[in-house]
């Protein structure tokens, strides 16, 4: 039998260690989002269109860098929950827009808060300096990686 080249250890990557953090971030706060009856992927929808009056499905796609079949789905949740409600489009009859209700309106900041809470308890044992040199590193990837889709899970 050939000898067994030696390989690194799971340990030995960053990558092992991101995906761990961000594993145990992301449950948690997939955990009291479910609390509040959405998903991770309802928020960012909520969340995005918070800033905004309304949106048409497909410039909410492009934002979030998701397919318009996924937006639909997501709106159709949504609008089931009386979160949000689509409306015909007043420049384009055959289009339509998507926007929060006053209960949608009204939920977001419980979310964000939410999103704050988790934030502050995985993040918020660090010295300042270094929360600001991993935020600085993380967003450096991005940039430098040209990653743009919106996490939603």
């Amino acid at each position: 039998m050939p000898p067994r080249r030696r390989v690194s250890d799971l340990d030995n990557h960053l990558g092992y260690w991101l995906r761990m953090v961000s594993n145990a971030v992301s449950h948690a706060f997939a955990a009291r989002l479910a609390k509040d009856g959405v998903t991770v992927a309802e928020w960012v929808f909520l969340r995005k269109l918070y800033d905004v009056e309304t949106r048409a499905p497909t410039r909410l796609a492009g934002d979030l860098g998701m397919t318009k079949g996924a937006i639909s789905k997501l709106a159709d949740r949504l609008i089931g929950k009386g979160l949000v409600e689509r409306t015909a489009d007043p420049d384009d009859g055959r289009a339509h827009t998507l926007g929060l209700t006053r209960s949608g309106r009204d939920k977001v900041p419980r979310l964000a808060a939410l999103a704050d809470e988790t934030d502050a308890a995985f993040f918020g044992d660090l010295e300042p300096s270094d929360r600001a040199a991993l935020d600085r590193i993380l967003r450096t990837l991005v940039e430098r990686r040209g990653l743009n889709d919106v996490p939603t899970e």
